[in-house]
């Protein structure tokens, strides 16, 4: 008997695609639930052991608990983020025969978990400023908890959804829209405005990140593509071609796919994993402000330095203040400001005055190591204030601020930045280790979509490495200007880029659906964790 094409798919029905329901060995799962307990006893005691520095006595247990519940929910974010997105990074490798579906998922969360390791930070702290300011200084509150469970577990039940229906959607844009939420729906219940509720200059920018990446990685994959044909088909044909059943591609094609899927992992573990550090360390911050509210790693020395540049920046920021006087406490009028992005006569008046009680702060005590148990909560938020009013004055053309005056601002700004937006290393550990565990398991679905149903014919070897390149360079490009972008659609969109170049053909009804989750992301997210924020908010 012949074996039967069903429509739409791209080779005989029994031979469809590659194995991948390879079983696991018994002892492969006793592994992973042995290193799942041992992460979260490392996690457990990491926090006992910052906290025990502080010379901090638990009279509670409350707290703790409210931490390790935040905790489970923000790595089980990192979890459904690995088998959700890195399935995308592990397709090409897997339907062009260059690893077997098994080995690549473990390569991939190797590689994602390195990633995570030796990733900057910067993408963390841009999520997190999406954030209202007000939620960010009480995150330990009844509003804050409320905020960190809302967002995430609304991130986490949209990812599952599309990951059921083996949509390539994106964690980044899920979370973002999830956060968004948040935030017009705080606004809403303290009587604002909504559109008040989220930072929208910052929204802009990673918005452009989002809308833009794809239609960046179809263009540059189908003209890498292109390129490659011209100049490479006569030489090398065997690029080009598809796989032969089971057959693995020549061992320099071979060497190709699994670099570029090595580096897709590498970069999207980077990138997609500081947005769990930037939520653990709210919640980490809002539980145990007396371990994590400050830096306390930096050196004494650092004190000297931040006591100049607070000096140079009052000067710059008194210079501004025409005058005014403030009488009382400076911080409702800074807090104003960042929330409404209105200078009026005390913005600089009272931005001088909370500059100046900082560098007080700080002198009193020497480092900030040395900050007594019940300053260091309000030194921080003083400190976050403080950064976030002085970057809205460097983009506001009403501060009419010259080069030497952003200068001055900026080496100040990034001493308060260093003192508040850390991450410590035991953080880092645990994302990577749910990134990379949840990579190595639920990839099927996704594997599935991107390998068989976005073109109409086999992906070829040339087709997996451009679309892996360009996913690659575009995640690392976003890496270092400190932007969220989604590796789900910068690789998805390269194959239908390298289909199209190719004259291959389009499962349009695929697309479709791709862009439909596209587009019903963000509002999706926004009502689900506003929703979810109204209840908790009231629930806390």
């Amino acid at each position: 008997m012949s074996d039967l094409a069903l429509p739409g798919s791209i080779e005989p029905a029994l031979r469809k695609g590659p194995d991948l329901d390879k079983g696991f060995h018994p002892m492969t799962g006793v592994i992973y639930l042995g290193v799942i307990a041992a992460a979260l006893l490392f996690v457990a005691y990491s926090i006992y052991a910052d906290v025990d520095a502080t010379g901090t006595k638990i009279t509670s247990f409350l707290p703790y608990i409210l931490l390790f519940v935040a905790l489970l929910i923000a790595l089980g974010f990192e979890f459904v983020n690995g088998f959700h997105d890195t399935a995308n990074a592990v397709a090409t490798v897997i339907y062009t025969r260059s690893m077997p579906a098994h080995i690549a998922v473990v390569w991939s969360g190797m590689f994602n978990l390195l990633g995570v390791l030796l990733s900057s930070g910067a993408v963390a702290f841009g999520i997190v400023s999406l954030l209202p300011v007000e939620l960010i200084l009480q995150v330990g509150s009844s509003a804050g908890f409320a905020m960190v469970f809302a967002l995430l577990i609304a991130a986490i039940l949209w990812n599952l959804g599309t990951w059921l229906l083996g949509l390539p959607a994106s964690s980044s844009h899920t979370l973002i829209g999830s956060i968004m939420g948040v935030g017009i729906a705080n606004a809403l219940l303290r009587g604002r405005d909504g559109t008040s509720g989220v930072d929208w200059s910052q929204a802009g920018n990673i918005g452009k990140a989002l809308l833009l990446s794809p239609l960046f990685g179809f263009a540059v994959a189908a003209l890498l593509l292109f390129v490659l044909k011209t100049v490479m088909l006569r030489a090398t044909p065997a690029l080009f071609a598809e796989p032969k059943g089971d057959q693995p591609p020549p061992v320099w094609i071979r060497g190709i796919l699994v670099l570029t899927c090595t580096l897709v992992s590498f970069f999207h573990g980077s990138n997609d994993g500081q947005k769990g550090m930037g939520l653990i360390m709210l919640i980490l911050i809002g539980t145990v402000p007396t371990a994590y509210a400050l830096n306390r790693a930096l050196p004494a020395s650092e004190t000297a330095h931040f006591v100049d540049v607070s000096t140079a920046a009052s000067k710059v920021i008194e210079g501004k203040a025409a005058g005014y006087n403030v009488l009382g406490n400076p911080r409702p009028a800074v807090t104003n400001y960042v929330a409404q992005h209105q200078i009026n006569e005390g913005t600089y008046p009272s931005l001088s005055v909370l500059v100046k009680d900082i560098a007080q702060q700080v002198t009193q005590y020497g480092s900030l190591a040395k900050f007594p148990a019940d300053q260091v909560g309000n030194t921080r938020n003083d400190m976050y204030l403080a950064s976030e009013a002085i970057r809205f004055l460097m983009k506001d053309k009403e501060s009419e601020l010259n080069k030497e005056e952003v200068a001055t601002l900026t080496n100040y700004k990034g001493s308060l930045d260093t003192a508040t937006k850390f991450i410590p290393t035991w953080v880092k550990i645990a994302v990577a280790i749910a990134l990379g565990l949840g990579t190595m398991i639920g990839w099927k679905r996704i594997v599935v979509t991107v390998g068989e149903k976005i073109g109409k014919t086999h992906l070829t070897y040339a087709q997996g490495a451009c679309a892996e390149i360009t996913a690659a360079a575009t995640i690392a490009a976003a890496d270092g200007f400190g932007l969220p972008v989604s590796t789900t659609h910068v690789l998805s969109s390269g194959i239908a880029g390298t289909m199209a170049a190719s004259g291959s053909g389009l499962q349009w009804s695929t697309i479709r659906n791709i862009a439909l989750a596209w587009v019903l992301t963000l509002p999706a997210s926004m009502v689900l964790s506003g929703f979810l924020y109204y209840v908790f908010y009231h629930i806390f």
